[in-house]
């Protein structure tokens, strides 16, 4: 069992626990207070919810990919390609919108568990290098 990408699956359950049920009451009931067209009340929904699926998603990858090296290279690499998008969206709009990171500080946990997947990987020897050898 590779530690660090359990770490990392670890830390993506919490958030989405995190998103699921902090997330809604703080975010998702209060767009969907606003007034604003049904369809769009829809879409906000559906991207809600679509997060929370790739969250979960991902965590479970994390933890096939700790336990499993058959997998684990792309496993590990589609959810850090994923992670590294959403860590540079929250940079991205944060700053853009708001100013500032500290109202957007999602991507610190997307960087963290990049990071500590990325050493996962590393920690690990690769099934191309000892196809290789």
């Amino acid at each position: 069992m590779n530690r660090w990408l359990l770490s990392a699956a670890a830390i993506s359950l919490l958030t989405t626990g995190i998103h699921v049920l902090a997330g809604g009451p703080d975010v998702h009931d209060p767009l969907l207070a606003i007034d604003m067209p049904p369809v769009l009340k829809v879409y906000v929904s559906l991207l809600w919810h679509a997060t929370s699926a790739v969250l979960a998603i991902n965590s479970v990858a994390l933890l096939w990919a700790s336990i499993s090296r058959r997998y684990r290279e792309a496993l590990t690499g589609a959810v850090v390609a994923q992670y590294l998008a959403y860590a540079g969206l929250f940079i991205g709009y944060g700053l853009a919108y708001v100013g500032t990171l500290w109202q957007t500080p999602q991507w610190a946990v997307f960087l963290l568990i990049s990071a500590l997947a990325l050493v996962g990987l590393r920690s690990a020897p690769s099934d191309l290098s000892r196809l290789a050898a």
